[in-house]
């Protein structure tokens, strides 16, 4: 079959010299038929006459070969396809208008795809992906979170269902000695990560378990782009020295070119991880990556983990008493994924609306230039042109049209997807995304079904017959009774599209707005935060490390214009990372049970004024408050009416972190809410004294109330700090900075979204329009009858208006029913509004009858001048 077809395409590429070929050779056997019957005494012009007439013709001959190979059908199609070239030249406005249409929707629905694809539906680039899995500690199937240094020394120690499993966790470098000094995010990394995913270095080697022994000297691997970055390329990376938090970092090895993001943990610098000796379960923050053993499953694995758990549990019981938390292992694609499928599955389906919006858009047209051909079809028809010949050169428009579509769209969809790390800077798995081969073939696909769709009410049409009829209803009354309806429910169909669509944006839109009007609870029109890393090599212990935070709160305050300067281990509003468990003494958890939690910032006693937090009840934390004094607490006043509703919180106490062996903390003072964990999210907060803290804290964020706009503080503070060290590295930003990046993705989402909801309003806006203003074309004669009978304009403005809305209303009755199912994808994206809120359908549904409204009485305005007398004579 294959090589029949092919035999074909060369007979079609080659078919002028196949055609010179077989007239040659029937010319040399008349030739030989002349030559025999002027042998047997023929006259030579009556031999060549009978010779030609038992021939029957050459042209005859190669018809007939045509037909037998195949050629033929092949031809016709180029034909077509020429003549569909030709005749979209000639008719610009429409093909510049369709081809348009559909390359933008045809475009973005590749991008997204093309995000989808690599997102969600990608293998991992790791050999035998299925294989890695993340592990986590849980205690229900919603409350799930990380591991602590107990936790991963269990589980190095004993693994039987794991061929490989390490741990990592985020941190940050203080880089130095090379330019300025910078801040850089990092990871720590034991050997067993990059064994349990499979990678290699490209130039040196990758961390081994000898480099995370406490007397091992410091050793990172870099990623390809840091390295040539500062080293010109990965190999004359190898042996060069980093100066990290003050301590020299050898670099031993560089991983391949592009690989920067790694089970999800996208950094620069990957130091190997030296784990401390550890003095309770907690604190976690670690991430455990396993690789399973071949044809252990993740439920085998989930086995062996829980009595894992249950043999760690009494060791720690003193200071963990959770004893229904677990490990649990999920594959490791859908813990890198989260909860972004969400997003893209809402993106996805307003991309596909928007394209369904489109095709039904354009085969409106499709069907509108078709009646106005039906002279053409018909005359075809008369001249002995089959039905299959006339739809195949509907069909063939069609196809032409959309292919220029899909060119246009794959060039927008290569500018998107490249602009895709701007737009959408922490999807994940998007990083570097290109166009691919699949994303192609998807669009070329889609262009083709599009193709087809576009052309399918036409061609049925003509297959069916019915041509002659169509022409004289045509000719009567502006098209038959089918043709409306068809061009009516493509309409329709466009508006019950276009309502979910609208509907999402609306209530994104108005989430959003509700978000910008959250209180964060501090004014960050006056506040500066500045993000400070001690290094270790300088500041070696908490003594040393105290007395700079310290001296530094000191030295930024005497900054004149400076009202207040205070510290924090966690700056709102997004950043939940400080979180601490614990149990009231007044109302215990039940023995075995799960101890709450809450955000436990560290903090300075002129954090509160630098915030501008009032105080409610109490006292703040003071100097006052050191080691040796009893430890305190300042909590928020959401968390004191959750935990003590109808008590005095005040004099409460209560045990942090599960240590049972240490001095409860007492509640001193009760301050306003900070929204620590998103703007979503409740004001609960719990803080205590940096002084108060053991071990040492060398991250932390300067808050600094200004008298002036904040930006014209930025370099005398920067420079109040490195009169006491000259090589901190420092990171300054005003506080609405913070509250910026954390309205970022939902104001991007909300943008996209409304852009495609807008795209979706103006094409069905389009559609109705051109089908009102068809309309009132085709019944130009009976419009101008109605006018000269008496008829009132406004009637006949009436009349158009009221077809059109009839059309819009159907549409968007049938929309708000499938904006009902979507009600549960979105419901989990918003905040402040409910996904069936009644004001936004209500609003919705009137900006679509105010688009179809105007859409429709422009034709109207039209229909209403038309001029009766002109009108008769012109038919």
């Amino acid at each position: 079959m294959l090589t029949d077809l092919l035999e074909r395409v060369r007979a079609l590429v080659f078919g002028r010299r196949w055609s010179q070929d077989l007239d040659e050779e029937m010319r040399f056997h008349l030739e030989q038929e002349v030559a025999a019957r002027v042998r047997g005494g023929a006259d030579p012009e009556e031999a060549r006459r009978d010779a030609l007439l038992a021939f029957g013709g050459v042209d005859r001959y190669q018809e007939e070969t045509r037909d037998s190979t195949g050629v033929r059908p092949l031809q016709d199609l180029t034909a077509d396809l020429r003549f569909a070239l030709r005749s979209l030249r000639r008719n610009p406005g429409f093909t510049a208008t369709a081809t348009g249409v559909l390359g933008l929707a045809i475009g973005a629905t590749a991008a997204v795809f093309c995000v989808v694809h690599a997102v969600l539906l990608a293998d991992l680039p790791y050999p035998h992906p299925d294989r890695l899995v993340r592990i986590y500690n849980q205690n229900s199937p919603r409350n799930i979170w990380s591991l602590s240094v107990v936790d991963l020394q269990a589980l190095q120690d004993d693994h039987q269902a794991f061929d490989a499993f390490g741990g990592v966790r985020f941190t940050s470098f203080a880089l130095s000695g090379v330019g300025d000094p910078e801040q850089l995010r990092g990871t720590r990394v034991s050997a067993g990560f990059f064994s349990a995913l499979g990678v290699a270095a490209a130039s040196g080697r990758l961390t081994t378990p000898a480099d995370e022994t406490p007397a091992a000297a410091p050793v990172v691997v870099l990623t390809d782009a840091f390295a040539r970055g500062h080293f010109g390329s990965g190999p004359a990376a190898i042996g060069k020295i980093l100066t990290l938090d003050g301590l020299p970092y050898s670099v031993v090895g560089v991983l391949p070119r592009g690989v920067d993001d790694l089970a999800g943990f996208r950094a620069p610098i990957w130091a190997a991880l030296k784990l401390p000796t550890p003095t309770r379960r907690g604190p976690f923050g670690y991430a455990g990556i396993a690789r399973l053993k071949p044809g252990v499953t993740v439920a085998d694995a989930g086995q062996e983990l829980r009595a894992l758990a249950q043999r760690v549990f009494p060791q720690w019981q003193a200071s963990f008493q959770d004893q229904n938390a677990r490990y649990s292992a999920f594959e490791l694609r859908r813990t890198i994924i989260g909860d972004s499928y969400r997003q893209l599955a809402l993106f996805g389906g307003a991309v596909v609306l928007v394209l369904l919006v489109a095709i039904a858009n354009v085969a409106t047209l499709m069907l509108v230039r078709a009646a106005a051909r039906a002279h053409e079809l018909s005359v075809r028809a008369t001249l002995g042109a089959s039905r299959r010949r006339l739809a195949r050169l509907v069909l063939s428009e069609g196809l032409v049209l959309t292919a220029g579509a899909t060119i246009a769209g794959l060039g927008l969809a290569a500018l998107a997807v490249r602009g895709i790390g701007t737009i959408a800077p922490d999807l994940p798995r998007a990083n570097g995304l290109t166009l691919d081969a699949v994303t192609v073939l998807v669009a070329l696909g889609l262009g083709t079904v599009s193709g087809v769709l576009i052309s399918l009410s036409p061609v049925v049409a003509v297959l069916r017959g019915s041509l002659a009829a169509w022409k004289s209803d045509l000719r009567r009354s502006g098209g038959s009774r089918e043709s409306h309806t068809v061009r009516g429910i493509l309409v329709s169909t466009e508006f019950a599209l276009a309502v979910p669509l609208l509907l999402a944006a609306a209530l994104l839109g108005s989430s959003f707005l509700r978000l910008q009007q959250v209180n964060p609870g501090y004014d960050p029109d006056r506040g500066l935060s500045v993000v400070l890393n001690l290094p270790a090599s300088r500041y070696p212990d908490s003594a040393a490390a105290l007395t700079f935070w310290r001296n530094a709160v000191a030295r930024v305050a005497q900054t004149p214009g400076v009202v207040a300067a205070g510290l924090t281990t966690s700056p709102p509003p997004d950043n939940g990372g400080d979180v601490n468990n614990f149990d009231l003494l007044a109302h215990p958890v039940a023995p075995g049970g799960a101890q709450p939690v809450a955000p436990w910032p560290v903090v300075s006693p002129g954090f509160f004024a630098a915030l501008g937090l009032p105080l409610l009840e109490g006292r703040l934390m003071t100097e006052a408050d050191t080691a040796v004094s009893s430890p305190v607490l300042v909590v928020s006043r959401s968390w004191a009416n959750h935990y003590f509703p109808n008590e005095p919180v005040v004099g409460q106490r209560l045990i942090s972190g599960g240590c049972t062996t240490c001095p409860p903390d007492v509640v001193v003072g009760v301050v306003g809410d900070v929204k620590y964990l998103g703007l979503a999210g409740n004001g609960e907060g719990v803080y205590t004294p940096l002084a108060q803290q053991q071990g040492v804290f060398r991250n932390a964020t300067l808050i600094v109330r200004t008298s002036a706009a904040p930006e014209s503080f930025i370099r005398p503070v920067t420079e109040a700090l490195r009169s006491l060290d000259p090589q901190l590295p420092l990171a300054a930003a005003p506080l609405r900075e913070g509250l910026r990046q954390a309205l970022a993705d939902p104001g991007r989402w909300t943008r996209i979204l409304s852009a495609l909801a807008v795209t979706a309003l103006g094409l069905s806006a389009l559609g109705i329009f051109g089908l009102m203003s068809y309309v009132v074309r085709r019944q130009r004669r009976e419009i101008g009858v109605r006018l000269a009978l008496g008829a009132e304009p406004s009637r006949i403005i009436g009349m158009i208006v009221g077809r059109g809305m009839r059309y819009v209303a159907a549409g968007t009755v049938v929309g708000l029913g499938l904006a009902l199912l979507e009600a549960r994808w979105i419901g989990a994206l918003l905040y402040g509004v409910a996904p069936r809120d009644p004001v936004t359908i209500l609003s919705v549904t009137l900006l679509l009858a105010g688009a179809a409204l105007v859409a429709c009485i422009v034709p109207g305005l039209k229909a209403a001048r038309i001029r009766p007398l002109e009108a008769i004579a012109s038919e």
